[in-house]
């Protein structure tokens, strides 16, 4: 491992201006919209009344703390990113942002968004967005991710607390549904990047990332990603036995469910990730979704892992927004 990263090729030393464009993408605005959807949907849920200002400066808050997050990670990560096909094109590996400026930009943004939080909603919403960063710049990015095949299983809690942090900083307290939410998140990351990983895999040995295919295999990466979702989706069933969902989330939640465990089964049973298979696939031309016929199985994964969770936690958005939790089918609720 020391060696794959010590023979990293170095990024490129930014040999203009760089653009304001360059600094947002610094900041992975893809992922950051999917943190702030899952952190409203937290706020939402939690049933409190919020002042409309006050409401967007939590949000405006917890998207700058994903972006300072994005950007310390993009700064720690630029050796790796350089050597792989999906991320070389990052402003930092490509030269168009220094590395220093990268790091400075995440640790202003940290700051700003924990004290703003703190000061403007309260000082638990503060301490969990503060931890969340930390967890995801420091635990995941310098620790986990070069050491472990474990890495991305661990270090998901960091994408799971958003709507923990939009609960708390709604009401002030994070009760069990709040953590139920965490939890859903935190269950659907292995199988999601694990999905991924199985058809880029090349790239991570390349620059010496741990990645469950390159440490374990592809068949084993294949079983655990039908365990894990096994695991998964029944889990996300839970919220309508607990209050926090009603029936059409049930709705949702189960046949999503079930399209989801199919498409770990029919990965399960395939050969994608395999030696091969993955030569073919890495040599496909486009982004992630456009893979060889070896890689398309973990690709259907990948894609719908997306598609199910944006939709379990925009039904659960849409429920509470227009009152209809009430028609939940059943009455046991998780204690405060």
């Amino acid at each position: 491992m020391t060696e794959a990263v010590s023979t990293a090729v170095k990024p490129k030393a930014a040999k203009a201006p760089a653009r304001w464009q360059d600094f947002v993408q610094l900041m992975k605005p893809r992922v950051m919209s999917l943190v702030v959807f899952t952190a409203l949907t937290g706020m939402v849920c939690a049933g409190a009344r919020v002042n409309p200002i006050l409401g967007a400066i939590a949000i405006l808050c917890i998207a700058v703390g994903a972006g300072a997050s994005a950007a310390l990670n993009m700064w720690y990560d630029a050796d790796i990113d350089a050597q792989m096909r999906r991320t070389r094109g990052r402003p930092v590996p490509a030269g168009r942002v220094q590395g220093a400026d990268a790091l400075a930009l995440g640790v202003v943004l940290s700051m700003f968004s924990v004290m703003l939080m703190g000061m403007a909603l309260n000082w638990l919403a503060a301490g969990l967005l503060a931890f969340t960063i930390f967890f995801y710049a420091v635990v995941y990015t310098i620790w986990l991710k070069r050491s472990t095949a474990q890495n991305i299983v661990i270090g998901g809690l960091a994408g799971a607390l958003p709507p923990v942090i939009g609960w708390a900083a709604a009401s002030g307290s994070v009760p069990l549904n709040a953590w139920l939410l965490c939890a859903i998140i935190f269950m659907w990351t292995p199988p999601h990047f694990w999905a991924l990983s199985l058809y880029t895999s090349e790239d991570y040995k390349k620059a010496g990332v741990p990645m469950m295919p390159i440490v374990a295999g592809a068949a084993s990466t294949r079983k655990q990603i039908l365990i894990y979702s096994l695991l998964f989706t029944p889990l996300c069933l839970v919220p309508a036995f607990t209050g926090l969902g009603g029936v059409g989330y049930l709705g949702v939640a189960g046949l999503g469910g079930l399209v989801f465990v199919l498409l770990a089964v029919r990965l399960a049973r395939s050969q994608a990730g395999d030696a091969g298979r993955q030569r073919n696939a890495d040599s496909a031309p486009g982004g992630l979704y456009d893979v060889r016929a070896g890689a398309k199985d973990a690709r259907n994964l990948f894609a719908f892992s997306i598609l199910y969770l944006t939709l379990l936690f925009a039904t659960l958005l849409v429920e509470h927004l227009m009152g209809a939790t009430p028609l939940a089918l059943f009455s046991w609720k998780l204690p405060s």
